[in-house]
């Protein structure tokens, strides 16, 4: 569309939208149904994401050693550990260390020690925590196979003494993937749906002013000259629709959120105001494609120009 033209191609835009507004009205909420919906669910993944990494943020190794390991050997091994890729931190835990966790977490501790007459069963261990808590998996294979832990480990079994939660964690994972693809395939249904109302919206425009579209060829009017309106009107009607979306999105965000906030406090997650500003700006680009192709689209089909 030449720049010549644009004023022309807005006004009679605005013509036809004022003129054709229940069709046009019907476009709009159609697209800000759309969008809204899908900025929801971007914000709502974000939400879910940033409680997931809470939890993976807990997602830690425990690796028990021998008592008849020297200490050499485990001061040896944590230096090595330290040392390899995606491990953030390795705390080392004494005996006494581990019996003070466990009275502390189990009503029947106290109970339970006296039973022992005052031995301390417990083995002492080194607890990994990693960058990457989605590779917990690779990291513990790592340290069973490793040579140096084989010579300290307790018991003698390695599989037994390398722990992370094996089921929770792969739950975890996979709940994470659910959620990731479920969000990719509502945002490209709605989409569609929305790029699929306008397409039809500019074929009824099309059609109701096929007259005056035959008489502007016939006076040597351009391709362009034509398109311009109809082009014009879909990005119109995208670009309503999707500020609505982001009016009713601030509105959750200033309003909804900080209840969901207050109400979850054992499970914490952020939404930062660049996910939202991010969010907004995607629907704005995702509204002006969904019109220029809309509309590009059923002038292809149906103006035959």
């Amino acid at each position: 569309m030449a720049p010549s033209n644009l004023g022309y191609s807005l006004r009679e835009a605005g013509s036809h939208f004022t003129r054709n507004w229940t069709t046009s009205l019907g476009a709009v909420i159609t697209i800000f149904l759309s969008l809204f919906i899908i900025g929801l669910f971007i914000i709502g993944s974000a939400m879910i994401n940033s409680m997931i990494g809470s939890v993976q943020d807990t997602v830690k190794i425990s690796a028990f050693i021998s008592d008849d390991a020297s200490d050499e050997d485990v001061e040896a091994f944590m230096e090595k550990i330290e040392g390899w890729d995606n491990v953030k931190n390795v705390e080392f835990k004494t005996k006494d260390d581990a019996l003070e966790d466990f009275q502390s977490s189990s009503s029947d501790a106290d109970a339970t020690i006296s039973a022992l007459d005052g031995e301390n069963p417990l083995p002492r261990s080194y607890t990994i925590e990693m960058n990457e808590p989605s590779q917990v998996e690779e990291m513990a294979n790592k340290i069973k196979q490793d040579s140096d832990f084989q010579q300290i480990v307790d018991g003698g079994n390695v599989d037994e003494s390398v722990l992370y939660g094996q089921e929770e964690v792969a739950r975890l994972f996979q709940f994470t993937d659910y959620i990731r693809l479920a969000a990719v395939v509502l945002v490209a249904l709605l989409t569609f749906v929305a790029f699929i109302f306008i397409n039809n919206t500019i074929r009824l425009s099309i059609t109701a002013r096929r007259r005056e579209i035959a008489i502007m060829r016939l006076v040597g009017a351009s391709n362009g000259f034509i398109r311009g309106p109809f082009v014009a009107e879909g990005v119109l009607q995208a670009l309503l629709g999707s500020l609505l979306a982001i009016g009713c999105l601030e509105l959750v965000r200033n309003f909804l959120m900080p209840l969901i906030q207050e109400n979850l406090k054992f499970m914490p997650f952020n939404v930062t105001m660049a996910m939202y500003l991010a969010t907004y700006g995607s629907l704005i680009l995702v509204g002006i494609v969904i019109g220029l192709f809309g509309s590009a689209i059923a002038m292809r089909r149906y103006l035959k120009v």
